[in-house]
């Protein structure tokens, strides 16, 4: 490791600090009452203040630091928009530094700008429109960064009083697999464990997860779960460095010296999810190793997927997961042995094609041994953001509807709400960018995000955008996807930051907390994208005002008890420091799951079939010091490379004539990207480009055909030297 490497690894999180500090120099009051009173609103670890339920001690991550500045920006002068020709050319972090959207603004087509408005306007502008538009036309997206359960709640309500299902959220774009199959497996939709299980087990299995990089917060649990005695397995394509040793800031020892974190690395080709899962209960069950009496006594469909397994040739296997029949079964052996186990996965595994069926075949081989509903044990997705499992379970989703219920289970919430729900499922924000760019969606209103930076082939996304007659953008900041020409009229709307209002969160572990309101300088303008959208749908459709007439985010939380049984409790919650965990400490024990027959379900599973392509090599993504699309840093300190750079195994290069350093142009049929070489500790056939950028490499139309999610971490690409 280079001395620069070593250095940015080790005290990168010191002058993390002073960089924060010195950002919101001009507000430093404000932005430690942030982090000393508000609920993070960076990763989904929950953290209240700058504590948690976990462990003792002070918890502070880079992501939050990062965000921070989000909340304490001035506003910038609304004059700066008057002729955004110049602005187009600016990166998306490049206008977020300009300051905070200081008011209702509007631009129509031919416009060079945008002009100042009021809200009264605003509000008559989308609600003209919603009222002329047919349902089916109209969509929502609510990006989860930041958003509380009680925004995702009102504007899906919102959205079913106009009559339609177009409302999606960022969230299910990274683990809307995970739901989707534990839902269908153990009838939960969610961690089954608490995080306190990782200091009472033997083995803590990581999948697709770079947890250094996106949960920091848990690596610092991590380090007391290996104080503790636990192991940790790491599966994956890349030998994630900040998997191998880790540097926890908050630990005196280990900041000096740094923490072993994985104990055993399994190296899988890109997409062998299924393949090593299912090689690794070939052995459990060759070895004996499985759990006959949780099988046969909570469980069904066993026989149907041990004769599956039991028929598939080890060769199949080896080839389908890219490691040897050796490495599975230490692996087995490994979690066979272990009293306690619990699997950790992230979207390593959920952005495929097939990434509901790659997390079935963790369930399958977390229930093989009895993993669930007990001490140290636990099928846990860990989510990403602050905003991520409440998103799904306030229904902010097409295919769902608050309680995390399909729509065929609509009948209690129109008694609630006093209108007819839609039946047929709506459309994924992908199929709504679809819709867009065949002329087939007259309204969009995005709580937030960028779609064009989040979806693969951005070109087709920014004429889809630009097709769009009114968009309407509910945001802190400024972002590339509002400056696209408008077909009609676009509307900039100010958004109340995380701390500006109050509400709730829930956490990776299912924990619901409330986040309060922080005083300190105002946005005096800014309003929360509820009650915009509120306002616009009641002004659209004065027959249904009544069912959307929230005064407060309090109201809003003791409809959410009524509507989500599981969140009941939710209404109680009033002040920092409040929190209840749905579902208790641990989901599946005494003897029960949450489907109707009270059983977990195996599911048989095929593994995906992709050949090698002569001359190409398979291309995964992954994210450096960024929060979702929001990149911070051009440098990514984990893995020692800057943001244009292509992570390849030494071996690739080598059969290319590719030297460190080297500039490549990686390319496929999707577009083409030029790129910088560096060697890493990747699999053989396998390289890493960082997300967004390589979206220009990514198919639009390849999606997880059960919940539509864009198959971000596999495509194939060509590499060639590019000397010009």
């Amino acid at each position: 490791m280079s001395l620069k490497r070593a250095f940015e690894r080790r005290y990168g999180s010191f002058f993390e600090i002073v960089s924060t500090a010195w950002e919101n120099r001009d507000r430093l009051p404000y932005a430690w009452r942030i982090l000393n009173q508000g609920v993070c609103d960076g990763c989904a670890l929950g953290t209240a203040g700058m504590k948690d339920w976990t462990i003792p001690g002070i918890h502070l991550c880079w992501i939050r630091l990062n965000l921070l500045r989000l909340n304490t920006m001035p506003p910038f002068e609304p004059e700066i928009l008057s002729d955004v020709s110049q602005m187009v050319r600016l990166k998306e972090k490049d206008l977020r530094k300009l300051g905070r959207l200081p008011a209702p603004m509007v631009r129509r087509n031919g416009d060079a700008g945008f002009r100042r408005i009021d809200w009264d306007e605003a509000i008559s502008i989308g609600a003209e429109r919603l009222a002329q538009t047919d349902p089916h036309r109209i969509g929502f997206y609510v990006v989860s960064r930041g958003t509380l359960n009680e925004s995702y709640y009102a504007i899906q309500k919102a959205a079913r009083a106009l009559g339609t299902n177009n409302v999606d959220n960022s969230a299910r774009i990274c683990h809307a697999p995970s739901s989707v199959a534990l839902k269908q497996m153990i009838g939960y939709g969610a961690t089954t464990c608490s995080y306190t299980d990782l200091f009472d087990t033997d083995l803590i299995v990581l999948i697709g997860s770079d947890a250094a990089n996106n949960q920091p917060v848990f690596m610092k649990y991590l380090e007391q779960a290996k104080k503790k005695g636990a192991k940790v397995a790491v599966i994956n394509p890349y030998r994630e460095p900040g998997l191998d040793r880790y540097w926890v800031p908050s630990s005196v020892k280990s900041a000096l010296l740094g923490t072993k974190i994985g104990d055993f690395f399994f190296g899988i080709r890109v997409g062998g999810d299924i393949a090593f899962m299912t090689g690794a209960l070939k052995s459990l069950i060759e070895s004996d190793l499985i759990d006959q009496g949780f099988i046969q006594s909570r469980t069904q469909g066993w026989e149907e997927i041990r004769a599956s397994i039991s028929s598939t040739p080890w060769e199949e296997i080896e080839r389908g997961a890219g490691c040897s029949r050796s490495e599975i079964e230490q692996f087995a052996e490994v979690y066979g042995r272990a009293e306690k186990a619990i699997l950790v996965w992230s979207m390593g595994v959920t952005m495929h094609s097939h990434g509901t069926d790659n997390v079935r075949s963790i369930v399958n081989l977390g229930l093989s041994r009895g993993m669930v509903g007990r001490p140290g044990c636990g099928l846990m997705p860990i989510r990403g953001h602050s905003g991520v499992q409440g998103g799904a379970e306030m229904g902010a989703v097409p295919n769902g509807l608050p309680g995390a219920i399909s729509l065929n289970e609509r009948a209690h919430l129109e008694a609630l709400w006093g209108f007819d729900i839609p039946s047929e499922p709506g459309l994924f924000v992908a199929d709504m960018v679809d819709a867009a760019h065949n002329g087939d969606l007259d309204v969009l209103y995005c709580a937030g995000g960028n779609l064009t930076s989040v979806l693969p082939d951005p070109g087709h996304c920014r004429r889809a955008i630009g097709n769009i007659p009114l968009r309407i953008h509910h945001d802190i900041v400024l972002n590339p996807q509002m400056l696209v020409d408008p077909s009609d009229t676009v509307l900039l709307l100010p958004a109340t930051a995380r701390y500006e209002t109050y509400g709730t969160e829930t956490s990776t572990e299912r924990r619901v907390i409330f986040s309060p309101e922080v005083s300190g300088p105002r946005v005096i303008e800014a309003r929360e994208e509820w009650r915009a959208v509120c306002a616009m749908v009641s002004k659209a459709r004065p027959e249904i005002a009544k069912a959307l007439a929230f005064s407060s985010p309090a109201e809003i939380m003791a409809e959410i008890a009524q509507a989500a049984p599981m969140y009941d409790g939710i209404q109680h919650l009033s002040k920092a420091g409040d929190q209840f965990q749905w579902g208790g400490p641990m989901l599946c024990e005494r003897d029960f799951f949450g489907r109707a027959d009270g059983r977990a379900r195996f599911v048989v599973i095929s593994m995906p079939q992709s050949e090698a392509r002569p001359g190409m090599l398979r291309l995964t993504t992954r994210r450096g010091k960024q929060f979702n699309s929001m990149v911070f840093k051009d440098r990514d300190s984990t893995a020692g490379a800057d943001r244009n750079s292509i992570l390849m195994n030494e071996q690739d290069m080598m059969s290319k004539g590719i030297e460190q350093g080297d500039l490549v142009k990686v390319s496929n049929e999707q577009g083409a990207l030029r790129l910088a070489v560096r060697a890493s500790e990747i699999q053989p056939g396998q390289v890493m480009a960082f997300w967004p950028e390589a979206n220009a490499l990514i198919a639009r139309g390849e999606r997880d055909p059960e919940c539509g999610i864009p198959a971000y971490r596999d495509c194939w690409v060509t590499i060639e030297r590019d000397d010009l």
